[in-house]
């Protein structure tokens, strides 16, 4: 069965989901499919997934995050407190319908609400990271400084997303994001732990994973030689797959 939900996040926002069950069954695991910075849950890691766990028994629920896809919100107002708020609330969505064996994927931005959610939460029987952010800091670090004080400027910032939309981002965005240490959440993570990141990430360094992996508990590193930030090369990206399902699959 696949059937399209909605539920609320804290400012009373609905979120919208898509539950996906081969069987449904709550007394079988679930998978949250959390996507990246100004994508959705129809991208094609998600609906791979959902495809290759379903045909292995396991049910999958890929949603969007707060003014992503057909959630409600403006995308500008996002932060990350609003995509970790987001992510418990999905968490708390399943449990209140009944589900009691939940994981989770996140994927980049989805990936460091992912880690801070799950640094709240000692129910997740799994986490899977694919091209996590860790560091927020370190990445507008690198920027230049005229980009910065522009952005400060304006109140805003103008970008392309990787499907081509003209989108705004406020600069609270940035404020929040200095001040959030995704290295001290990951240190909190007790659930097994699977992090998949390319070593020619041009907008996540790699380096950030391989410290984030050492200060979780119980956390397998697989470095895929090559691959950059989206997989672009289809074996890349196959190899992600299969790295990720496999874990899934492997420890359900």
């Amino acid at each position: 069965m696949k059937e399209k939900l909605f539920f609320e996040n804290s400012k009373g926002n609905k979120l919208c989901g898509i539950l996906s069950c081969p069987v449904f069954d709550t007394e079988r695991p679930i998978i949250i499919l959390c996507h990246g910075f100004s994508t959705s849950k129809g991208g094609n890691t998600y609906i791979r997934l959902e495809k290759i766990l379903n045909s292995n028994g396991i049910s999958i629920f890929r949603f969007d995050l707060f003014g992503h896809g057909e959630s409600e919100g403006i995308f500008e107002e996002l932060t990350i407190t609003e995509a970790v708020d987001d992510v418990l609330k999905a968490i708390r969505f399943l449990k209140e319908s009944g589900f009691r064996k939940i994981g989770l994927v996140g994927s980049s931005f989805g990936g460091m609400a992912s880690i801070l959610a799950a640094s709240e939460r000692d129910d997740l029987y799994i986490l899977a990271l694919k091209s996590p952010v860790s560091d927020y800091p370190s990445l507008f670090n690198l920027r230049e400084k005229s980009e910065m004080d522009s952005w400060k400027q304006a109140g805003f910032i103008n970008f392309t997303s990787i499907d081509g939309n003209k989108l705004k981002l406020n600069y609270s965005f940035f404020e929040e994001a200095m001040k959030t240490n995704g290295y001290e959440s990951a240190s909190k993570i007790k659930s097994p732990t699977l992090i998949v990141h390319g070593d020619n990430d041009e907008t996540v360094p790699v380096e950030q994973s391989k410290k984030a992996a050492c200060l979780i508990e119980n956390c397998r590193l697989e470095v895929i030689r090559g691959a950059d930030h989206t997989y672009s090369n289809p074996s890349h990206f196959e190899m992600m797959l299969d790295l990720i399902s496999e874990f899934i699959i492997k420890n359900s």
